[in-house]
């Protein structure tokens, strides 16, 4: 039977496991800044003790609330559990979350002199009710978001400054932009043009095309994102898959281009002209693929960071963003736990 035009391309996407290896290796002595939006996942669980009289919801006995890093916090989070040495550089609030989240880093060893706070400024929450019978896994029923008013120009110009400084020692800037004003493509676009060979990759949630002229190396959008930017939809059509990707590629003069695809692992396209589809790693019945995102970012960003071609970086973070959506909530993948994956994944393919 004649092998199909997928199967060619992935082929052809294979790569040395030795040399990921390798690259995870050197990440703790990486450095790369940080610049987003950090965001505080707030998790508050309960036990379900009875529907109310006034009205049919239920009522939930609270059991513990936790406060974990999202957002860009949560690629800053990866950074730093993959050994890396992160500089973020963000705006939060003087509220309890901005509180939890810089608490978080300091005790990680994270240097937080990059965190401005700003007096009455709301920090972006998100906060999700999960409820459960006893002994049962508990199961999101609302999420409540509490979201901050646009940046003063003030605040911004701090931004920029700090952003500056920080540069100095990168070797890398990820860029998480969530929409809340931390990170802009005018910002990006000044800093790049003082530091023409630095390495940018860039996850923006909303308006990834205005960041088209802002120096960026590569961006890593899902499939949803892509969709979105080209009203359209993909779904099993990899000619429309394509179709988007290389125009994306082309008008945001990017080096390359990750499309994460969920179950359909990722795709990579290359300024060169070639195509990468890669096949997702392990399980295809993920857990929660909450932040799975912010984990892509931030291999990618170290794995170029150190070396990697674009299609190496890709198969790192495909690997990580693969052992993240096995967990549970916003969560991270530690560089041992990389390391061991390409170990396991090298033992199958000689076995």
């Amino acid at each position: 039977m004649r092998p199909s035009r997928r199967d060619k391309a992935e082929r052809s996407s294979s790569v040395d496991l030795a040399a990921l290896a390798d690259y995870v290796e050197q990440f703790p002595s990486r450095t790369v800044v940080l610049l987003g939006d950090f965001v505080a996942d707030e998790f508050r669980f309960g036990e379900i003790s009875r529907v109310s009289r006034e009205a049919p919801v239920l009522i939930l006995r609270h059991r513990e609330t936790q406060v974990l890093p999202g957002g860009g916090a949560n690629a800053a989070n990866n950074l730093s559990a993959l050994g890396a040495r992160v500089l973020p550089v963000t705006v939060v609030g003087d509220d309890a979350a901005a509180d939890a989240l810089i608490a978080h880093f300091k005790s990680k060893g994270v240097n937080v002199s990059g965190i401005v706070r700003v007096k009455g400024r709301t920090t972006p929450t998100k906060t999700r009710y999960l409820a459960g019978w006893a002994h049962t896994v508990s199961q999101q029923v609302l999420r409540v978001d509490r979201e901050p008013q646009p940046l003063p120009p003030a605040t911004q110009q701090k931004v920029g400054k700090l952003l500056q400084a920080k540069l100095r020692s990168a070797d890398a800037l990820a860029v998480s932009d969530y929409g809340f004003g931390a990170a802009s493509p005018e910002l990006v676009r000044r800093v790049t043009s003082r530091h023409k060979n630095l390495t940018v990759t860039l996850d923006a949630r909303y308006h990834m095309a205005l960041y088209a002229k802002a120096g960026v190396t590569a961006a890593t959008p899902n499939e949803g994102e892509l969709e979105t930017l080209h009203h359209t939809s993909i779904g099993r059509d990899l000619e429309e898959l394509e179709r988007c990707g290389r125009t994306t590629l082309s008008e945001m003069k990017l080096k390359a281009l990750i499309v994460t695809r969920g179950r359909d692992g990722m795709t990579l396209f290359e300024r060169s002209g070639r195509v990468y589809h890669i096949s997702i790693h392990g399980s295809s019945q993920a857990v929660d693929v909450t932040g799975a995102g912010d984990t892509v970012l931030a291999a990618y960003t170290l794995a170029l960071a150190s070396g990697a071609s674009f299609l190496e970086a890709a198969h790192l973070a495909n690997i990580a963003g693969g052992l993240v959506v096995m967990k549970r909530g916003t969560a991270t993948v530690s560089r041992e736990e990389l390391l061991e994956a390409i170990r396991r994944e090298a033992a199958g393919e000689s076995s």
